[in-house]
């Protein structure tokens, strides 16, 4: 709960958007973590490139039974996979868009959007054209990283705090999860169990199920 709280005060005042001279609130916030699409090299399958369209439609599904729209706020970091389809599907139905990257910008991309194929790099820059505000990255808003934090966990903890800025009655996290832990620290296992101490909702699209 600490963690939080003080993440929460760090949020910076660029993070609100504007309808007019009044900040915007949104009905809803939906937060997404999810995995990233397999890169060549990987030895252990999680989320393979031939399952893209599943999980799309699954995600697109989710928002729609949500009635996801233009009153609503979506958040997520934007890495190849889980957030790119998310980020995707928000933008499709008029549902605003924040990234919150644990990098600034070019190093967030050269971790965890280039290292799939070319296509998912172009998707990418089209939906950063379409925001209203630029991609936000934990250095530039916060001090340096504390020791015992690692840089994806302090990530997720910002994205759950800026999501419970507008209320926490207002969170659904939506996750495209296989149920195991990450590859490091601060992956989609770690959200959920934030999330789930903060007693939000959470929508999980099991992929052992989905394929």
């Amino acid at each position: 709960m600490g963690k939080i709280r003080l993440l929460m005060s760090t949020i910076p005042a660029s993070f609100r958007l504007n309808a007019g001279s009044e900040a915007w609130q949104p009905e809803r916030v939906l937060l997404f973590s999810g995995h990233m699409i397999d890169g060549p090299g990987r030895t252990s399958q999680r989320f393979p490139a031939d399952k893209e369209d599943i999980a799309a439609k699954q995600i697109a599904a989710t928002l729609d039974k949500l009635q996801a729209g233009p009153n609503d706020l979506g958040l997520t970091q934007g890495a190849c996979g889980g957030d790119i389809l998310f980020a995707e599907a928000c933008l499709q139905r008029g549902v605003k868009l924040r990234l919150l990257q644990p990098f600034e910008e070019s190093t967030f991309i050269e971790n965890s959007v280039a290292p799939a194929n070319a296509d998912w790099l172009n998707r990418y820059l089209i939906i950063t054209r379409g925001l209203e505000s630029p991609p936000l990255a934990v250095p530039q808003e916060m001090a340096g990283l504390p020791a015992e934090m690692n840089a994806y966990e302090r990530c997720n903890l910002w994205l759950l705090a800026s999501a419970q800025a507008y209320g926490p009655e207002k969170l659904t996290f939506i996750c495209l999860w296989d149920g195991g832990g990450g590859d490091g620290p601060g992956g989609t296992a770690h959200m959920v169990e934030e999330v789930k101490k903060h007693n939000g909702r959470v929508i999980w699209l099991d992929t052992r199920e989905l394929w």
